[in-house]
């Protein structure tokens, strides 16, 4: 099975899952906020339903990059504005981001393992390495 494979089959799984009634994108959040005060600060003002709408529609973007490695409108706009010069993410706060993410994973696919993480980390690497990179090239 190949990695996209297995990233398929896990973010369905992810999907379907719902531990205290909260969706996987909800959980995942709850996560990343309580995972850093600057993290928190940063979200302080945010409407966290647009947000969670928002990151569904940007996953799909860093999954796309991965798979044609075409940077789409989507991801090109999510780089630009979280950049030093507009929101000003700084480039380490998207490790956070990957490690929150698999930790969610963890708890959401039952057959969650290490060719699981590695597969979810190989998908959406490309996409945060191109993130990282716009931070001082836009």
């Amino acid at each position: 099975m190949s990695f996209d494979d297995i990233f398929d089959a896990s973010y369905d799984r992810v999907l379907l899952a719902s531990p205290d009634n909260t969706d996987f994108f909800e959980a995942f959040y709850q996560r990343f906020l309580s995972s850093s005060p600057e993290v928190r600060m940063l979200f302080r003002n945010t409407d966290m339903s647009v947000q969670r709408s928002m990151l569904k529609k940007s996953f799909f973007s860093l999954v796309a990059f991965y798979a044609s490695g075409t940077i789409d409108d989507v991801l090109r706009r999510i780089a630009y504005l979280h950049s030093s010069r507009e929101l000003n993410i700084k480039p380490y706060l998207y490790d956070l981001w990957l490690e929150c993410l698999t930790d969610t994973v963890r708890v959401y696919d039952p057959e969650f393992c290490d060719e699981v993480e590695l597969a979810w980390r190989l998908i959406l690497s490309p996409g945060i390495t191109y993130m990282k990179f716009g931070y001082d090239h836009f």
